[in-house]
């Protein structure tokens, strides 16, 4: 039964058709094969959406936009500059901050990209950087975007496997942390090969002062979700409902850039990518349907023998699939797809339900950076007017040392779980 769908959906992929429709197309397809009634399709797409969890996405999501619109990213530079400028290379360290930073208010890699890359793809070749290395700087510090909290990204993985939400988002703490050590460590290579220039670039026109006051305010956001959370005050839910209200607050009150055009800029924004979101989990959740329902998923878990007593090699398995998968599937269409085959395996295998999560986020994010597929990759490439051919070679040393990372992580598992053990008591 998955010949079928997988034949008609990469057929419709390579045709041109939207991810969400192929998806939708593939499995109507393979439900009308297996002689399914196909009221059951408008049936899964209605109720995969009918869960709590998915509400948190469009909330963190429109706070996001909502910072990104009230001049936010050029405070978070402004402050990353501040704190590299006294090393050799300090705007390309900055580079990096500003992803680590910038990931606790978009949530994602995309909106990473787009807002650091207009500054950086663009100011860094005036201080004698490489426009190339500049912009493979950015793409990679990016992948940070989904995996330190709040991500969007988690949300639907949390919807799809059961698993809390809150403890995705502490346990993306130290592996983004470990994403942004490995950019660093590249750039630091990079130097002593080639040299670094001195930071010269001006970000900013605002006291030293300003840009700490107006830091400390961004920061408290994602503080403010995840202490919340873990307080019990509310629900990461809810926590994304405050946000929204506080980001616009922010904006419109404190940097005063939010003005009323802006602001319906963002909800429009917001729509249409939740409305994208959605359209995708509705489609792929199709799919898994078709396949758990004729059998197709239990066939798959056969392979719990080949990795019995052997978990890391699971895990290597997993990174690899996809790896190759991440060729032509987004991170959000894996997890509908994967996470319902490959979660049950982990679990027989005794790997933990967090370890597991970080290790498949990680590896599916890398998607982002390899083409066809990879947004990331084609957007610093429009912003800095750059070949893909020559763009892709720029990062292949930032996506080898991202993939060093996942393997640490597969090996030494206690990096993904200490935190959310920790909360869990």
């Amino acid at each position: 039964m998955s010949i079928p769908i997988m034949v008609s959906f990469f057929f419709l992929v390579a045709a041109g058709v939207p991810i969400a429709i192929s998806l939708g197309a593939a499995g109507s397809i393979g439900a009308w094969t297996a002689g399914f009634p196909m009221v059951l399709i408008p049936t899964r797409f209605f109720t995969s959406l009918d869960n709590f969890a998915l509400l948190a996405a469009p909330f963190y999501i429109l706070a996001g936009d909502f910072m990104n619109r009230s001049g936010i990213t050029t405070t978070l530079i402004a402050f990353s500059a501040r704190m590299t400028r006294w090393t050799k290379g300090g705007t390309a360290y900055a580079n990096v901050l500003s992803s680590i930073l910038f990931a606790g208010i978009s949530g994602t890699a995309i909106a990473d990209t787009a807002a650091l890359g207009q500054i950086f793809i663009k100011g860094m070749p005036k201080e004698g950087y490489r426009k190339e290395f500049a912009a493979a700087i950015t793409v990679a510090s990016s992948m940070i975007g989904p995996i330190i909290p709040p991500s969007v990204i988690m949300i639907v993985y949390a919807s799809v496997a059961r698993v809390s939400i809150i403890e995705l988002f502490v346990a993306g703490f130290i592996p983004g942390l470990l994403l942004g050590l490995a950019c660093a460590a590249v750039i630091f290579v990079y130097g002593l090969k080639r040299g670094l220039p001195r930071d010269s670039f001006k970000f900013a026109d605002k006291s030293l002062t300003r840009i700490y006051v107006e830091s400390v305010l961004v920061f408290t956001i994602p503080a403010f979700i995840v202490i919340g959370t873990l307080s019990g005050a509310f629900t990461a839910t809810e926590a994304g409902g405050i946000a929204c209200i506080y980001a616009f607050l922010i904006g419109r009150l404190v940097f005063r850039t939010l003005n009323r055009r802006e602001s319906i800029q963002a909800l429009k924004s917001a729509i249409r990518t939740t409305s994208s979101l959605y359209l995708v989990i509705a489609g792929a959740s199709v799919v898994s349907y078709v396949l758990t329902v004729t059998g197709a998923v239990s066939q798959i878990g056969g392979v719990v023998g080949l990795f019995a007593g052997t978990p890391e090699l699971f895990l290597l398995f997993v990174l690899l699939c996809l790896l190759v998968i991440g060729f032509f599937l987004e991170p959000g269409v894996q997890v509908m797809l994967l996470v319902p085959i490959f979660l049950p395996i982990a679990r027989q295998l005794g790997i933990d339900d967090m370890h597991f999560a970080m290790v498949f986020l990680l590896s599916g994010t890398l998607s982002l950076m390899t083409p066809p597929v990879g947004i990331c990759l084609f957007v610093a490439c429009q912003i800095g007017s750059i070949p893909v051919g020559r763009m892709f070679r720029e990062i292949l040393p930032f996506l080898f040392a991202e993939i060093a990372v996942i393997l640490l992580l597969i090996f030494v598992p206690e990096l993904t779980v200490f935190l959310p053990n920790l909360i869990a008591g």
